[in-house]
């Protein structure tokens, strides 16, 4: 039901959780495309149904550019899901890309342990994620929460899951799709709150009940994640399979490092370029940026080509620093 994300639009629609203006489900075919974006206005975004990892999405900014689009997305669509479903919904200009964490067992209940901020993407591939969101106070973060559990009730999930929000610079949110499973930035979530969520889920699959109450969750400091990937930034981040042949990876108080790599491990060019996920959580923002410089510093992995040296820029970038930036950041960049 929430794998096909038009289907899962209309559900939050009916379920009172806000959603992007678009298409009502999935649309029928070109002049359907056209009708609805002439109604709701440019720019709009064609998305695949079945879509996920950024594949298969398009932002039109003119009518003259539709049908070229709307006949790529439909390709795409069908080459990475085997689904040539699309729908269409309204382009929310540099938005903040937040999601919320949940855990909902067999029983009925459902808790929320706060945001994720995982704006700074590229080509919509989140590359670093933080906790909490500097733009997200109680009250926001609250109405956030209950969304999100409205939305999972909705759709009778049990589990973990995330329900991702775009917020706009007015600080409107609105429903972009949901994540039925455990996520790769699921740690920072974990170092914030104390709660182990894979521990947490297994239980649920157990069919415990959920021990865990709302009015019991602290959030402490603040955390986050850089993702090492086997690629090269400066050859268009082409990805560097081969052998490690030297690693050192950094350590201490607040560094969580997440990697199945050692010395001598082989990176196969079959699979997502990811090879390690480093976590670090201060007292405040300042810290989790200053321990997280000192853990980039101190990664070496030799053998093949990373991303290492592009994080470092972002992180130490004064617009990130100040907590200034959107899902364009790194375009804006020019990286």
């Amino acid at each position: 039901m929430m794998g096909n994300k038009s289907n899962a639009k209309e559900l939050m629609k009916s379920a009172g959780v806000p959603v992007i203006p678009g298409s009502e489900g999935s649309v029928k075919g070109l002049k359907d495309v056209i009708k609805i974006a002439g109604k709701i206005g440019y720019p709009v975004m064609l998305k695949a149904a079945a879509g996920g990892g950024g594949k298969g999405i398009r932002i039109v900014n003119t009518p003259e550019e539709l049908e070229s689009n709307y006949n790529v997305v439909k390709q795409e669509a069908k080459i990475s899901f085997n689904d040539d479903e699309i729908y269409l919904e309204k382009f929310v200009k540099n938005p903040r890309h937040v999601e919320i964490q949940i855990l909902a067992d067999e029983h009925g209940n459902v808790v929320h342990l706060g945001e994720r901020d995982c704006s700074i993407q590229r080509r919509n591939q989140k590359i670093i994620e933080e906790t909490p969101s500097t733009i997200i106070d109680d009250k926001l973060r609250n109405k956030m929460g209950e969304a999100a559990i409205k939305a999972v009730k909705a759709a009778g999930y049990t589990s973990v899951g995330t329900i991702e929000f775009l917020v706009d610079s007015d600080k409107n949110f609105y429903f972009m799709e949901m994540n039925t499973r455990i996520q790769v930035e699921h740690p920072i979530t974990e170092e914030r709150t104390g709660i182990d969520i894979v521990k947490e889920q297994i239980k649920i699959a157990a069919g415990e009940t959920l021990k865990i109450k709302q009015k019991n969750i602290e959030f402490r400091g603040h955390s986050i994640e850089c993702r090492v990937n086997a690629e090269n930034p400066s050859k268009k981040f082409t990805p560097c399979p081969g052998t490690i042949t030297g690693l050192n990876l950094p350590g201490g108080n607040g560094v969580r490092i997440d990697t199945a790599i050692y010395e001598g491990y082989t990176i196969p060019p079959s699979y997502d370029s990811m090879i390690a996920k480093i976590i670090t959580h201060g007292d405040t923002r300042n810290e989790a940026i200053s321990k997280m410089k000192r853990a980039l510093e101190e990664t070496v992995i030799e053998g093949v080509d990373t991303n290492i040296d592009f994080l470092f820029k972002i992180i130490k970038n004064p617009d990130f620093i100040r907590g200034n930036f959107d899902t364009s950041f790194i375009e804006k960049m020019g990286i």
